[in-house]
């Protein structure tokens, strides 16, 4: 904590960016040990499954140099991460005055040196691209580099674009190290060190073939829990080295953040490896050699975390065993995973993950589930969280509608239902059933959230973090709902635009078509559905106060407006005699959908009929809830006007009491 003046971090801790500054030297002293031990390990990699694969094999140095920048760039951006959280979520601010959201020494410390990891990180990464490039098409470094087209390049073979995305997320991540002091910005740099990570899971050697939805999912879950994990592992250890206590609330809340992150890098970790593995491949090839070592290390930390965490002891060693795993992780760059060998995939299996053998129908809609990994984990989270927070207020005495539980519960059964039932499973391979995950996404789910009221709850169920303490979760969501990129998203016209223009970019314009053949592109436009859709009705019926906020009037408009569009967007859907994704749907080819442009006819339709009746279902709530504030507002005023009149009536009173005894 700061003593009591108004000296900036930057310059009454002058000399702790040396810190930082160390804290980089030493990382690049490890990765020097590391390269050595990756460069003996690449020698011991099985390559003979490239040629089977119809894989050119690049030259050893580049498979080291590979390796190498891979341990790297997970070490440092593990780092950055960790450093970020810590300074957001761990370290006590500075709560008024011109200092308002300022972090402190300790805080500064760990932003510091967040800057210099990910510095390190984007290069890394950068140079990985290239890399990596060279890795998969056999040539040589200068060969990529001087060729016509380095970025095309990049996105023809996918997996060095995924690397050069991150490595451009990190350079960001270090600028806004630079000048930021505030836990805020810190949380937002935080926010884009985990997203710049899921890049290169989504397009490297396991988002390929069967199962390559959960794998993907998988991945990026990997990927951000072991970043998550390291970091703030790092973080406390460095955080015990300059003389802190590991001990408050800041241990409290180290210790769930780890709990969570070592479970979803456990987790998926053992997912991962499940599917893909093949019978006998563990001991009988590289990459299942290689598991086994990984493996262990990941069941070593979390036994680890478990005897010694409660205690606050073996921080030290913890790091080293998951350092140990990011090393094997690099090493493994070059292993080619035993399924892959061991069949051919099919179409389905190649553009969706999995096939799909029999016509769609009500009863394979309830019963053939696929779970998406992805958003059954939010919407558990979400809504063991809001059950938690109602109960939170029962304990105190306090009341809160059953009506808002049941809409919150149920718009994240809707979500479920969407993404993991039949309806999500056949999403991926028919228009049709696509556009009723959609609107359910768009339009049903969103209504019943912003019914639920989960900003009211969390503002009435947290408690203030306190002075001298870190921001907690209370301080968090009023940042979130205050800052202006929520004023600017909740404005009408954003909100309108967002709303009704997101049908038309995507489906008439060769987004749709691109978007088919990636899971995460298909995860990120159900993201999009579910995000653009509560934005829209947040303001216009939400129970929680938006931070822009029509009258009932600008809110009636508002939903009128949008309506006309919804409905031409169906109409124009039924009408067109183009084939939207065609080249996608007949690559996949079922056997029972043979007329492709019937199924999008009918998925026109099901935009306008699903479309329309919600929107009108919503205009009857936003009149319901206008009537109920007027009588609020009318009795209000009757209130005061009883008030008054009891006022004037006492004072007449008092009059003639003086009066009667004045005659007297």
């Amino acid at each position: 904590m700061y003593d009591g003046d108004r000296t900036r971090p930057e310059e009454a801790t002058r000399r702790t960016t040396a810190g930082g500054a160390g804290t980089t030297v030493l990382l690049g002293v490890a990765a020097v040990a590391v390269l050595a031990v990756l460069a003996a390990a690449a020698n011991l990699l099985d390559t003979g499954m490239y040629p089977r694969l119809g894989i050119p094999i690049a030259a050893t140095g580049i498979q080291v140099l590979v390796a190498a920048l891979r341990t790297v760039v997970t070490v440092a951006s593990a780092v950055a991460l960790g450093s970020l959280l810590y300074a957001a979520f761990l370290s006590p601010a500075h709560g008024s005055g011109d200092l308002a959201g300022t972090v402190s020494v300790d805080g500064y410390r760990a932003v510091r040196r967040a800057g210099w990891s990910a510095a390190v990180a984007g290069v890394g990464a950068l140079l990985l691209a290239v890399a990596n490039a060279a890795d998969l098409s056999g040539a040589a470094l200068t060969d990529v580099l001087t060729g016509p087209d380095l970025l095309g390049t990049f996105a023809a073979l996918e997996e060095p674009m995924g690397w050069f995305l991150t490595g451009v997320g990190f350079c960001v991540v270090a600028l806004g190290c630079l000048w930021t002091v505030s836990w805020r910005v810190a949380a937002v740099l935080a926010a884009v060190a985990a997203a710049s990570l899921l890049p290169p899971p989504a397009v490297g050697q396991a988002a390929v073939g069967r199962g390559h939805d959960w794998a993907t999912d998988t991945g990026a879950l990997q990927a951000v829990g072991l970043a998550v994990w390291l970091g703030v592992l790092t973080a406390l250890v460095l955080h015990h080295r300059h003389g802190a206590r590991l001990d408050g609330v800041v241990w409290r809340r180290a210790r769930l953040l780890l709990t969570c992150a070592g479970l979803a890098w456990l987790l998926s970790s053992v997912v991962l490896g499940l599917l893909l593995v093949i019978p006998g491949s563990l001991t009988g090839t590289a990459w299942g050699r290689w598991q086994l070592v990984q493996a262990g290390l990941v069941v070593f930390a979390a036994v680890g975390w478990v005897v010694l965490g409660r205690r606050r002891r073996g921080l030290v060693p913890l790091a080293a065993l998951s350092g140990l795993a990011v090393v094997v992780a690099g090493a493994m760059a070059h292993s080619v995973p035993p399924r892959f060998l061991a069949r051919i995939d099919t179409d389905g299996e190649v553009l969706v993950g999995y096939d799909l053998p029999a016509p769609f129908s009500a009863l394979r809609a309830l019963l053939d589930w696929r779970v998406n990994i992805l958003f059954t984990l939010v919407a558990v989270a979400a809504v063991a969280s809001y059950v938690h927070g109602v109960r939170v207020l029962r304990a105190r005495g306090d009341t809160w509608a059953r009506g808002r539980t049941a809409a919150w519960v149920c718009g994240w059964v809707v979500v479920e239902l969407s993404t993991s039932s039949g309806i999500g499973r056949f999403s991926p391979g028919m228009f049709s059933v696509h556009m009723i995950s959609h609107m359910s996404l768009n339009m049903l789910a969103p209504v019943l959230l912003a019914l639920g009221g989960p900003v009211t709850l969390a503002l009435r169920a947290l408690r203030p973090a306190g002075r001298g303490r870190p921001p907690g979760p209370r301080e968090w969501v009023v940042a979130a709902v205050e800052s202006p990129v929520a004023r600017v998203l909740t404005h009408p016209l954003i909100t309108l635009t967002l709303f009704v223009g997101s049908f038309y970019v995507l489906y008439f314009t060769s987004l749709f078509e691109a978007a088919l053949r990636f899971h995460w592109a298909h995860q990120l436009m159900n993201i999009h559905f579910l995000a653009v859709g509560y934005l829209f009705f947040w303001p216009l019926i939400g129970v929680d106060r938006a931070p822009v906020r029509l009258p009932h009037l600008g809110r009636l408009a508002v939903l009128l407006a949008a309506m006309p569009f919804h409905a031409f967007f169906g109409i124009a859907l039924m009408s067109t005699d183009s084939l939207i994704g065609g080249n996608f749907y007949r690559s996949l080819a079922l056997p029972w959908l043979p007329d492709l442009l019937a199924d999008q006819k009918v998925g026109g339709g099901i935009a306008w009929a699903t479309g329309e009746v919600p929107m009108l279902l919503v205009v009857i709530a936003l009149l319901m809830q206008w009537s109920r504030e007027d009588e609020r507002v009318a009795a209000r005023h009757d209130r005061r006007e009883e008030r008054d009149d009891d006022v004037e009536l006492r004072a007449y009173n008092e009059m003639l009491a003086r009066l009667a005894q004045g005659r007297r």
